[in-house]
Parts: C-alpha cells; structure tokens; sequence
C-alpha cells in the first residue's frame, strides 16, 4: 500500500537542457532522507541523477531521455508516490545510519547509566522499532514486525535492557543489511549500461562536431574513436577497430569491427576509428531498451515472489502462537521474547526478488534481455522448443553459391564484380553478400553512374551508356520488361534448390543471375542438444520454407518435428494447439511473421536482428546473433528457479530449527536474534550470487 504522493507542493526553480532544479515539500508522514528521495527519483524513466539538498529544500534532477520534456519530467515527479511501509522501513534502514548508530550507542552504554536513566533511554532507543511496528499493524495486521515490537515490549517488561538494546541494534543491523544487499541488485541492473558520455561526434555538412547524444538522429555518421563508447546501434561505414563487447555480450575478447559490420551501443572501441551510420538512437538503443527491461523488472512480481509474500504472511501467526505455548508450558517469558526475535517474513520475502534480479543483471551481461521476472519464471517451466528457420536456426547471412553468365563476353567472377559495383553502397544483405564474393575474386570494379535504389525491388545504374538493373524477378520481368523465358530451366532448378536469386540486367537483356543460400549456424546443433540436456522434452522447427529444405535441416539438427510451408497463421494455430495439450512452449524467431506465435507462446525469444515488432512482442530479446544464447536463458532461468527453492528451503529449515530452540529454552532472546538475522543475511547473499558464465 502507499500513501498519496511523496511531494505536497512542488515548483521549479531553475531549468536548463537535461536538467531541472525543483524546491520541494514532503507530505507529511513521508520519508525526508535525501538519500530515500533521490534513489526514489532515480528509479524514474529518463532520470540519469539526482541530488537532494535538505536544507534548501531543493533537488536537481538531470535527465537523458530526449522524448521527456520538464514538464513530463516534473508531472512524474510530482505522481511520486510515498512507498509502502516495508520499503519505508528498509529506505530508513539502508539510507540513515543514524538509527543504527544510536542503538549501537544504547547497547555499549546502558550499563554505564544510572538505573533510573535505564528504562527511558532503551524505550527511546526501541522508538522506531514501535513506530514500524504500529504502522504495519495498522496497514497488514500481524506481521513480522509487529513480533520484533512485542519481543522488545516483554524483555522491556523483565527489566532486562540488555537484551531489549541487543534486540533493538540486530533489528537495525538487519535491516540495514538486508536492503543494502537488496538495493545492490537493484543497482546492477539500473547501471548495467550508464551512458559514458553525454556528447557525440557526428558529421554534419562533411565536418566532424560534437553534439549532445540526445540530438543524434537516425541516418548520421557517428564517429568512436579509441576508449569511447559507441552511443548508437548501426553498421560500420568505414574505417577498422577492436571492439569490447563485454557488457552487451558478455564476450571477454574483443572483435575487429570493419565496414559493414554491426555494432551496438554500450561497446566499446578499444584500439582504431570507426565511422557508424545511426540506425538506432536514444529509447531505440539495445542500451536504452535494457534500461526500460530493467524498469519494469524493479517493479513486476513473479507468481513466485507473490507466493513467498503469501507464505512469509500465513507463518506470521503461527510463530505468535508458538510464542504463546512456550509461555504456557514454561512460564517463562524470556522463551516468549526469544521465539517472537525468529521469523520466516525477512528472508522469504526479499531473497526471491533479489535472486531474481541479480539473474536477470546476469543474463544482461550475457547479451539477453528478459522483460520481467515472471519471464525467468515461465522460461524455467518451458519443456518444448519451436524454432523459425531463416534467422534464427540459420544465420540470416546470405552466401553466393552458384554465379551464371548468360553472355559468353563475361565470366562468373565479372557478373559478380559487375553486380557488387552497384550494390556496394547499400547495406541489404543480398548487397553484402554479392560485395563480399567480389572481393575474394579481387575482380575489376566497373565505373558506373549514380545508383538508384528501387524499395523491394533492387537497385538500378549505367555502366559504359547502358542501364544495369540489379534485383528481384519481379523488378526484372515486369518493370524492366526483361524476357527469362530463354533460362526459365536454370532459373527453377536454382530455386527448388532452396536458393535465393539476384537477377542483373544489362542493356535491356538477362546478363545472368547469381544464386545466393543462407547456411545453417555452426552452433544450432549443439545448442539443440544443450536444450535436451536442460530438459526440453521436444523441439520443432516451423517455417514458410519448402518441405524438402525444412525436412533436410530437421534431420540434420535431430529435431523431433518440423512443419512447413506456413503463413503466419499457421504457425499461430499451431502453437496453440500444442499449448492447449498441455506444452509448455518457448517460441524462438525474428521476423514479423513471428510476432503473433511469439506473443502466444508460454515465452517469446526473439533473435538480436528481428523485426522491431518481433523484438518488442518477445519475452526475451537477444542483442547477440548466437543462437546459442536461447540455451543459455535457459539455463540461466533453471539456475535462478533452483536457486529460489534453496532459498526457501534453508529459510525454512534454519528458522524452524532457531524457533524449536528457542521455545525449548536453549536460546536466550540475544542469541535468537543474532542467529535469525545472521541467517537471513547469508541467505540474501546466496540470492544474489549469480551462476558462473559457461566456458565454451
């Protein structure tokens, strides 16, 4: 539950480009720690920063988002909300030292004061620990701390301050911990990837200048030189440089990056330059859709963390009754207080939220962005894998495999050559593909004038006063009016082998076509088994491809099954129907046709280079072009979800054991508390330890 807004009354004072310097007021009733105030801020979408100056009663907020303006900036502010009391209790905890301080200060010097000086000084010291008590009781009821309070109030009553001020300072210790570890889950994945910089060089009317990174817009030259971060996603245009791609990828080597390879945001340059033609920029960056993934991690619930919240508030009671019988059966008091120090709420409720973020961090590292943690959830429960072709198992990366000249004057290598002449300024990737088997001919370059690209059709130039044509069938036959029917046999016999076809035409003839393939991934095999061994009972391959090619790829990676020759549609009617025999189904793809079975899946993964629909319809979205990563969410989902039953075994078992003990009257009030917290402390580390990244 909260409590109305954070902020009574809220202005600007000063306003500048990406920062914003507010006077403030908080209503009455919520926190007043900078600290609480500017993590509180910091969690805001866009917010980069922000510093609290409680005397002036001020905040300046710096904000990287070029979409938020101050106004939207200042209307989510003032929407603050007051946090629930938990989080008010461990923002105190983890934020103000102060309480912890001085019932550190009452535990050492109690015995040093007059006995009359006793009583009040330990009750002012147990102040915040009544406060918290009575406002969680008001809110939830009985409830953890509501049993911490009664503990204090009987060894208060039994006169016996060392153990109410030893009661008080494990409290405050505790939670001190506790939502320290918890907010350094939080902190990982919210710093992930922190711009490095706030400004890019980009060229702009053939001048390198420096520009914010908010003004960066898709189609601009960026330039990253040696030790910058690269501030956008796009492809290389020119020069040559080793890239670390550790933070987006996990790799720990560098890559050489040259023209026309891809690059991302968050990279960076090790050694060289690099001019890189913007395709994402700002909110669209991998960088930037971590950060929004992260935003809604740090707020989702699991079905998993909402049944540890049930099961911590249905124990509540029955520790307050066992409480209750070891009173009645020994008389003694002291055992009451000892069982009240002992509960399952802390541990059970903060270790599966933090197991799960400092998952999803680890999985960021690795190069794969999972949306929620009820994502890791139903991706530990997938047992049936469906798999799209083109992209995903194979590598999206076309080939040359067949280049045939019509026109004795030329040769294979000069029809290849001819075409890459006018293809060599874009960045399609039958363009790519037909630029790079050029240059392993190391052929002549054909002279040309400008060159003009047809959208879906292909691209179209003059060379020695004769208009080529490079493209589809379609651009070929009917818009150029070229006649294939003389090499219709070759045509077909190149398509039924599953190749794709760039047709050239020169001086108003069929020149030759060259035969393009899109290879299967190196590591689709092994990640098939991978799968198995992660305990996927079946995985299928569908795709709008040929049976024969579907057929030949499904026995060469041991599928269990495949479907083809499917639209969409298809592809949606059968995921359903799996689903509703009970298949738990993780649906990995890239395309648009993907997007509707990747939302109706159990999960959807989509491939690094999807359809912006695909990626944003997915579960999961893998900014590395492995597919080797599906295997490891998955591990790392099952590795999460274990680790989570641990958690709640050892918080059963340990505290079951501490609360027998202490109801037996083997543990003193003290002892009790010392062991609960120090248990629940070494659990949440155990939560947050992630699993050691796979060696390959």
């Amino acid at each position: 539950m909260t409590g109305g807004p954070w902020f009574s009354a809220l202005e600007i004072a000063h306003r500048t480009r990406g920062r914003v310097r507010l006077r403030y007021r908080c209503r009455a009733g919520a926190p007043t720690a900078p600290k609480a105030i500017e993590r509180a801020l910091e969690n805001l979408p866009g917010v980069t920063r922000a510093r609290v100056n409680q005397a002036a009663r001020s905040v300046v907020v710096n904000f990287a988002d070029a979409e938020t303006g101050v106004e939207q900036l200042v209307g989510r502010v003032a929407g603050l909300p007051v946090p629930a009391v938990s989080d008010r209790v461990a923002a105190a905890a983890a934020n103000d030292t102060r309480p912890l301080m001085a019932s550190l200060a009452t535990l050492l010097g109690t015995r040093y004061l007059p006995p009359s000086a006793q009583l009040p000084i330990t009750m002012s010291a147990a102040t915040p620990v009544f406060k918290h008590a009575f406002e969680d009781y008001r809110e939830n009821g009985v409830s953890s701390h509501v049993l911490e309070a009664l503990a204090v109030s009987i060894s208060l009553a039994r006169r016996d301050y060392t153990a109410a001020n030893t009661t008080t300072f494990m409290l405050a210790l505790g939670e001190y911990l506790e939502d320290s570890i918890a907010r350094r889950s939080d902190d990982l994945l919210k710093h992930l990837l922190r711009p490095a910089s706030d400004e890019v060089w980009v060229v702009r009317q053939g001048q390198e200048v420096s520009i914010a990174a908010e003004d960066v817009v898709v189609g601009d030259t960026v330039i990253v030189g040696s030790g910058t971060v690269v501030p956008v996603d796009g492809t290389v245009l020119g020069g040559e440089a080793t890239v670390n791609q550790a933070a987006m990828t996990g790799e720990s080597v560098a890559v050489n990056k040259a023209r026309g390879d891809a690059v991302l945001s968050g990279t960076v340059v090790e050694e060289g330059r690099l001019s890189v033609y913007a395709e994402q920029v700002g909110r669209n960056t991998a960088a930037a859709r971590i950060a929004d993934y992260v935003e809604q991690s740090l707020t989702a619930k699991s079905e998993a963390q909402l049944n540890a919240c049930r099961r911590a508030d249905r124990l509540v009671p029955s520790v307050l009754g066992l409480a209750g019988l070891a009173y009645l059966v020994s008389g003694d008091w002291g055992r009451a207080a000892s069982v009240l120090q002992a509960d399952y709420s802390c541990a059970l409720k903060l270790a599966t939220p933090v197991a799960f973020k400092s998952a999803m961090y680890g999985a960021g590292r690795s190069g794969i962005l999972i949306k929620g943690a009820s994502t890791l959830e139903r991706l530990a429960e997938a047992d049936t894998f469906i798999f799209d072709k083109t992209g995903t198992l194979t590598a999206g990366k076309l080939t040359v495999t067949d280049s045939i000249a019509f026109d004795n004057t030329y040769s294979a290598e000069d029809l290849i050559c001819l075409a890459a002449s006018v293809e060599e300024h874009y960045f399609h990737p039958l363009a790519l593909a037909v630029v790079a088997a050029a240059r392993a001919t190391q052929g002549q370059h054909f002279d040309h004038q400008e060159v003009k690209f047809i959208v879906a059709h292909g691209v179209a130039s003059v060379i020695n006063g004769k208009r080529i044509v490079v493209g589809s069938r379609h651009f070929i036959e009917d818009d150029e009016g070229i006649d294939i029917g003389a090499h219709v046999e070759v045509v077909d016999r190149l398509y039924r082998e599953g190749k794709t076809l760039l047709y050239i035409g020169y001086g108003g003839a069929l020149l030759g076509v060259i035969a393009l393939k899109d290879e299967v991934r190196g590591n689709s095999a092994a990640t098939v088994r991978r799968l198995r061994e992660l305990g996927a009972r079946r995985i299928l391959l569908l795709t709008g491809d040929h049976h024969d090619r579907a057929e030949e790829m499904a026995a060469a990676l041991g599928l269990d099954g495949f479907h083809a020759e499917l639209l969409p549609e298809d592809k949606v009617r059968i995921v359903d129907e799996l689903s509703a025999k009970g298949a738990r189904i993780a649906f990995v793809g890239d395309g648009i046709n993907d997007a509707p079975a990747l939302s109706g899946a159990h999960v959807g993964i989509a491939m690094k280079k999807g359809a912006d629909i695909a990626r944003l319809t997915a579960d999961v979205a893998l900014l590395e072009d492995d597919i080797e990563r599906v295997a490891e969410a998955k591990e790392l989902a099952d590795a999460a979800m274990s680790r989570i039953g641990t958690n709640y075994r050892l918080t059963v078992g340990l505290n079951t054991a501490i609360l027998a003990a202490a109801a037996l009257g083997v543990l003193s009030p003290i002892t009790t508390a010392m062991l609960h917290n120090g248990s629940t402390i070494a659990i949440l580390l155990n939560a947050l330890r992630r699993k050691r990244k796979r060696t390959r």
